[in-house]
């Protein structure tokens, strides 16, 4: 007789991005619930809930899981990192195939996201910093989180915005729409989020932290202790995105006499601290050579849309966003997932590297990544300023290409590190 088996396709909150790399299993008990703040996810500790079988999504974001038990009330859980999906199917035929609804199938997009299927759901805690030269925080809502869940770090939502007050032109959006569903007032300054010498920071509330682009480097807000506490947090577990002039926490403070840098990290890659701006036009190629999942992320984006028609490895920049400070990556070191090729020379545009980086892999808890490029751009101005959250993010709800590449690295950063 044939196994039994389930299939279907995950897909991003939005419920129309198929995504690459999640875990779906059936367990044999309570998987349990996540530990709150900034935890070691080691691949090595296998899924909780001893999965009687389990399987993850190809580069169409399809799976297949067989050898599944059948009969009523099978329970199955879809997960990367602490996104999780937990349902019960009501019945379940032994010997055949059955597909699954895209809306179990789909990530939640809010605490309260449930299906009649679903028993409960999970989201990580994640903060945002904003910035006047990348608009991060416009992504999340564009991969479907619900708008309740994007609000300050002392409202109720999953997700948290702060402002990095003393940067002066490189100011971000500082505060919500009136109106708006989610969050309410003015975002919290960053510098509470990363510390400072008397303050240890907020870092450890979260499983992601994600640093958009502030124009500079600004080491003005950033002092050495604060150094430390970014490198600790992502020691411990936490996973880091850092958009172009936040460079700053991987190479140390160039644009100011300050002197101030992190442990370890500066022999990651090595930095021009060009100013340049990309001409219109480029296309990064994707490098399935130095990065173990290149090979996938390049089939998911040409499944996705993410790369030009027939061009395999191709990401087309927006104008006017890509950069090119850093100029090489250790590839003993980190993963380089992006580059831009200038001339016979390869600038590394995007790279991962898992931490304590100092410590064997089989000991590493983190993940850093850093982007070369503004991923999504600039906030839209209204008469000349920034206005709040979220008209700032303009009208567009599709993902350009660049976003998808992020979208693919944003949702692998917060599984488990092999």
């Amino acid at each position: 007789m044939p196994p039994t088996t389930i299939s279907g396709t995950v897909y991003a909150p939005n419920g129309t991005l198929p995504l690459y790399g999640v875990s779906v299993y059936v367990p044999n008990k309570d998987p349990g619930q996540f530990t709150v703040g900034v935890t070691c996810d080691t691949c090595t500790a296998g899924l909780p809930g001893d999965p009687v079988a389990q399987t993850t999504t190809d580069e169409h974001g399809k799976f297949s899981l067989s050898g599944i038990p059948g009969g009523a009330n099978v329970p199955v859980v879809i997960t990367i990192g602490k996104w999780r999906r937990q349902i019960k199917l009501p019945s379940v035929a032994a010997c055949a195939t059955q597909a699954l609804d895209a809306i179990d199938t789909t990530l939640p997009r809010s605490h309260d996201d449930l299906t009649p299927d679903t028993t409960s759901v999970d989201l990580p805690r994640i903060a945002i910093s904003t910035g006047a030269a990348d608009s991060l925080e416009c992504l999340v809502r564009r991969l479907g989180v619900a708008d309740k869940e994007i609000t300050t770090d002392v409202q109720t939502g999953r997700i948290h915005l702060f402002a990095d007050s003393g940067v002066g032109n490189g100011l971000g959006v500082q505060s919500f729409d009136a109106g708006f569903g989610g969050g309410t007032g003015n975002f919290s300054d960053s510098q509470t989020l990363w510390g400072a010498a008397t303050n240890p920071g907020k870092l450890n509330n979260y499983d992601i932290v994600i640093l958009s682009c502030e124009g500079a480097q600004h080491a003005e807000t950033k002092p050495q202790a604060a150094m430390s506490h970014l490198k600790a947090y992502a020691d411990l577990g936490g996973r880091v995105f850092l958009s172009h002039w936040h460079n700053i926490w991987l190479e140390g403070a160039t644009q100011a006499a300050t002197g101030t840098k992190p442990a370890v990290w500066p022999t990651i890659a090595s930095f021009s601290d060009s100013t340049a701006t990309l001409g219109n036009g480029t296309v990064d190629t994707i490098d399935e050579v130095n990065n173990p999942k290149g090979m996938s992320f390049a089939s998911w984006m040409l499944n996705v849309g993410g790369s030009l028609a027939g061009m395999r490895d191709s990401v087309s920049i927006l104008d006017g966003t890509g950069r090119n400070t850093c100029s090489t990556v250790d590839n003993a070191k980190a993963d380089r997932w992006v580059y831009w090729q200038n001339g016979t020379t390869q600038l590394p545009q995007n790279f991962l590297f898992t931490t304590p980086n100092e410590v064997p892999n089989n000991l590493r808890c983190g993940k850093v990544v850093f982007s070369d490029m503004h991923v999504s751009g600039g906030p839209v101005l209204v008469g000349g300023t920034i206005p709040p959250y979220p008209t700032s993010c303009g009208t567009a709800t599709t993902l350009s290409p660049q976003e998808k590449a992020l979208a693919f690295m944003f949702f692998d950063i917060s599984s488990c590190v092999k």
